[in-house]
């Protein structure tokens, strides 16, 4: 592989994607803290995984090269050096570097194997699974919370959806900032594979965004519509000054000239930006009607490079098609909505993942069976649709392009 990340549009021929198999983390989810930990409901693992095979599988049968989280991390953690430096970068992130405990659950990783510690890492130390002497108890606070709370390392559930830590954009990625805390440790898998794994380590990969900047940033909210111009979710997780601290990095470092800020209601149905509207050809997109105000209208922001001037020129658009015509050189853009634009159906199959489609190449996407309204609207638009199960995969909130991060697709 000549480059290791490369990504200049979002419909391109998908040669590589980054995919994490769901494990154990699914099954330390309980009633008591979905919520903290961003789930609605509680998949049934066996039968998540059966889904998540056959996704894998889809795109492996369209020539795809499916990279694993856990292996590629496993192979970055190739010394003892790195092994232990993760831990304590992991535990401190877990914000238990303070406490008597922090010793015993460092020595309880590091005397794992190391995949068996990174998935360990992924689904969360139960506080049933290492004894503590007396001493390491902080007293009564360390009693009670014994009792009450059963992780000392909380799971990570919402690993599936690979797309959010890192976005590959250009030859680089962002490695995120995520809104919530449940989820901020997720970006260190990502910031260990660019830096010491064999394949990506020493090939000067630039970072647009890191884990450690002050503003959120999320995958999902993060579009690549061409060699030049990328969209951007406002959303419920992407901020509007992470988006223009991006902007000004890919400006200065990069090709891309323009970024289209899209404005979506803050809530959790439409938590980012590819959940109510993707690109799937050349000049059609998928498309949740109710992002739209009553007149069609949608607060857009175009930054674009100004030659010799530190910030990019802003300026503001409603009209979301003609912002995607002038930014693509298109005479005309076809937006299809999910669920056929009926109200009941589009938000049935959006709360679905209905507009949530990963294309593997233009006219080609993969989506969940159960929104067939929305499919079939995309068929009759032109577009191959492959089908996958996903009636426990979605109970995550997240589709098929939610649950991969393309590495690298060929240009068109």
């Amino acid at each position: 592989m000549d480059r290791p990340i490369h990504i200049t549009s979002e419909i391109g021929k998908l040669k590589s994607v980054l995919l994490h198999r769901p494990g154990e983390e699914l099954e330390n989810l309980t009633p008591d803290y979905l919520q903290d930990l961003l789930f609605d409901d509680i998949p049934f693992l066996k039968r998540a995984q059966e889904e998540h095979d056959q996704f894998a599988e889809a795109l492996r049968s369209r020539g795809v090269e499916v990279l694993y989280l856990d292996q590629l991390v496993t192979e970055a953690l190739s010394t003892e050096e790195l092994r232990e430096q993760f831990v304590d970068e992991l535990i401190t992130a877990s914000k238990q570097g303070s406490r008597r405990v922090t010793d015993t659950l460092k020595t309880f990783l590091l005397d794992l194997p190391t995949h068996a510690m990174v998935r360990k890492a992924m689904s969360g130390v139960r506080k049933d699974e290492i004894t503590l002497p007396p001493e390491h108890y902080q007293q009564l606070h360390d009693m009670i919370e014994k009792d009450y709370y059963p992780f000392y390392l909380d799971p990570m559930p919402n690993l599936y959806f690979t797309r959010d830590p890192g976005a590959a954009i250009g030859d680089g990625l962002t490695i995120n900032k995520m809104r919530y805390p449940a989820r901020r440790r997720e970006s260190l898998f990502m910031k260990y594979i660019i830096q010491y794994h064999p394949q990506f380590a020493e090939r000067d990969i630039p970072v647009w965004y890191t884990r450690d900047q002050k503003f959120s940033i999320e995958g999902g909210d993060e579009l690549v519509l061409s060699k030049d111009t990328v969209a951007i979710g406002i959303s419920q997780r992407t901020t509007a000054e992470a988006i223009e601290a991006t902007a000004i990095e890919l400006f200065n470092r990069s090709g891309f000239k323009r970024v289209i800020a899209m404005e979506i209601p803050k809530i959790r149905a439409f938590m980012h930006l590819d959940t109510v509207f993707t690109m799937i050809d050349y000049d059609k997109f998928s498309i949740h009607p109710a992002i739209r105000e009553r007149d069609g209208k949608i607060n857009t922001y175009i930054l674009e490079k100004v030659e010799g001037q530190p910030y990019p020129r802003i300026t503001h658009e409603t009209d979301l098609e003609h912002v995607l015509r002038v930014a693509l050189g298109l005479p005309a853009v076809t937006l299809i909505e999910c669920g056929g634009g009926d109200a009941i159906a589009a938000a049935r199959e959006q709360w679905n993942d209905g507009s949530n489609t990963l294309a593997i190449a233009p006219g080609v996407v993969v989506t969940y069976e159960r929104n067939y309204v929305t499919n079939q609207r995309m068929r009759e638009a032109g577009i191959e649709v492959i089908e996958v199960p996903g009636a426990e995969l979605v109970r995550g909130r997240g589709g098929p392009r939610c649950m991969s991060m393309p590495l690298v697709r060929e240009d068109i």
